[in-house]
């Protein structure tokens, strides 16, 4: 991977993922969110974000929608918190982006996530094999987040 400085892109969630885009070379690289006992891994996130050292990161802004369960609802905005805790800490700056705001500078419409593991494999054809499980729509968020950030820096 490339030593220029990077852009870090994450999906919130247990299982959202993170991407480290690099504008220099356009190359990413992704990891699924990292989880033990049901909680965001926090040392092995903040370990991760270290080694890549990101100068900026996007982070989707999310919020509870209707329908959704309280438990569920509660252990999504656990992992959130985890996550911009994990950042914050690491003197990253960051941004938050909402859904709609990153997805429509992709023309990406909804909230089908298939559509944006597709861009990803779209944009990124030589890392074919970091989006090619359908459960690899957090690594595809994650990095079109990044490219998002990168493109409006």
């Amino acid at each position: 991977m490339s030593v220029d400085p990077c852009i870090l892109g994450a999906d919130p969630g247990l299982s959202g993922g993170v991407a480290f885009y690099y504008p220099d070379t356009r190359d990413v690289a992704v990891l699924d969110m990292p989880v033990v006992a049901g909680e965001v891994n926090m040392p092995e996130l903040a370990r991760q974000i270290r080694i890549y050292g990101p100068k900026f990161a996007f982070v989707e802004r999310v919020a509870s929608r209707p329908g959704q369960g309280v438990s569920s609802v509660f252990r999504f905005g656990c992992a959130y918190g985890q996550l911009l805790g994990v950042i914050a800490t690491l003197e990253v700056p960051y941004r938050l982006v909402t859904p709609s705001t990153w997805k429509r500078w992709f023309k990406l419409s909804g909230s089908d996530k298939e559509l944006s593991r597709a861009r990803a494999l779209e944009l990124w054809p030589q890392r074919a094999e970091l989006f090619k499980r359908k459960m690899d729509h957090g690594r595809a968020e994650a990095a079109l987040l990044a490219l998002y950030g990168a493109d409006t820096l």
